[in-house]
């Protein structure tokens, strides 16, 4: 058959659609880009905050009006979504031909056959098994590794324990194999993700082993590793040391703070208070490693003055890249029946005025890096402002800021080169290759 994919939410859910889309092609189906050639489309969906559930349901309505004009197409919906809503989605889309949980992914060329022959699948029974292979669906230079699975820190806002699981490590043998065939493949840039990648192993024997697995990827031919959503409580001096230290880690940190006043903290279930959190953010940038956040806005309880204390800290610029979201009230967490909720009218106001503030702050750290040479790597183009895109090593993949850059001489995607910083374009930096 030929499949048509949408992967929606996270790089975790990036990583699953991926070997998804593996297991499909082993099996002899034919992946195409144009859902109305397809005979089969499959969504991936995500489920954390409301917003990312208006998606997979608008994602799940485009692909039924796509049915309505073509009746043999069928419709499969897996993803955090199917998991947590299985129940609800087979009654209200009746023309979904299967929905499949989180762990299942084995079964996908089996549920394809069985809804190519007419049958409405669920399947909710996986065991969550590894699977090297993937169809990566990034640029080919850079990729994702998904270390583990779940998460145990059970913050009071957070649905993904009760559809994620608790956390659990996949085994360094495992990781490695993967990571080899994308090195192999030509991937340069290695980005470890999980709810918590800083917990790397604490399952398996009570203790984090994430240099131990950094180690060992520095070995394979990546030039880039970063690490991606590293919780606060685990940042110490000796896992900054070692990003500071290690040759192939770029010195970025993805660390989601979610606020930074105490008793929100409290409520919010994270281990951390104001005093610990300031005292990270002075060692991450005293070591001059980029930092990267997110928080929450409009947090059930939190008051006029705890919302000014985070407005200041944003203020304060010390925080490089950053997401601000409103709060997401989740059916079912412990936040949910908190009191002390907020209209979400405050919840968007204060979000946006802080995404405003740090805006400003990085157009400001943008501007001070003219005359700069600094190291890019080659994603693609930007046809509307007709200049290459790249990125620095202090950049993410689409969440952070850009390089937009001239060169005389051809250049190749994927490849690195020396930029000289000439000017800004809003909070990307633009420049020109140095020949």
């Amino acid at each position: 058959m030929k499949i048509g994919a949408v992967s929606l939410g996270c790089d975790k859910n990036r990583v699953d659609s991926e070997k998804l889309l593996a297991r499909l092609v082993a099996a002899g189906h034919e992946l195409v880009s144009d859902e109305r050639a397809a005979d089969a489309i499959i969504i991936n969906t995500c489920a954390f905050i409301d917003s990312a559930k208006e998606e997979a349901i608008d994602e799940i309505l485009s692909a039924v009006a796509l049915k309505k004009e073509n009746p043999s197409l069928k419709i499969i919906v897996t993803g955090c979504l199917a998991q947590r809503y299985s129940e609800s989605l087979e009654e209200e889309f009746p023309e979904v031909d299967a929905f499949m949980g989180i762990a299942d992914y084995d079964g996908i060329a089996e549920v394809v056959e069985s809804v190519a022959q007419g049958d409405r699948v669920f399947r909710f029974e996986g065991q969550d098994p590894f699977y090297a292979e993937r169809v990566l669906t990034t640029p080919y230079h850079y990729a994702y590794l998904k270390i583990a699975e779940g998460c145990s820190n059970h913050c009071t806002y957070c649905a993904i324990p009760s559809i994620r699981g608790k956390y659990r490590s996949e085994s360094m043998e495992n990781l490695l194999c993967e990571a080899k065939k994308l090195s192999d493949s030509g991937v340069k840039e290695l980005i470890l993700v999980a709810q918590d990648v800083s917990r790397y192993g604490i399952d398996l024997d009570g203790k984090p082993h994430l240099d131990q697995l950094v180690l060992a990827l520095e070995e394979l031919d990546f030039e880039w590793i970063r690490l991606m959503y590293l919780e606060p409580e685990m940042v110490d001096d000796k896992l900054i040391e070692f990003v500071v230290t290690q040759p192939k880690v770029v010195k970025y940190m993805d660390i989601p703070l979610q606020h930074v006043d105490s008793e929100v903290l409290r409520r919010m279930n994270r281990h951390t208070d104001e005093r610990s959190t300031l005292e990270l953010v002075r060692k991450v940038k005293d070591a001059g490693i980029s930092l990267r956040s997110t928080f929450i806005c409009g947090f059930p309880g939190e008051s006029k003055a705890a919302y000014a204390k985070l407005k200041e800290f944003v203020q304060s610029g010390q925080i490089d890249q950053a997401g601000f979201f409103a709060y997401s009230r989740e059916e079912g967490t412990a936040a949910d029946r908190l009191d002390g909720h907020l209209s979400e009218k405050i919840k968007e106001k204060r979000a946006n005025e802080l995404t405003s503030i740090q805006q400003k702050v990085m157009r400001k750290k943008a501007k001070a890096r003219i005359g700069e040479r600094v190291k890019v790597i080659y994603d693609g183009v930007d046809y509307d402002k007709q200049m290459f895109v790249g990125r620095m090593s202090t950049q993410a993949p689409d969440i952070d800021g850009r390089v937009l850059f001239a060169s005389d001489a051809p250049v190749e995607i994927g490849d690195f080169y020396d930029v000289e910083i000439v000017g800004t374009d809003f909070i990307d930096l633009v420049g020109k290759v140095i020949q």
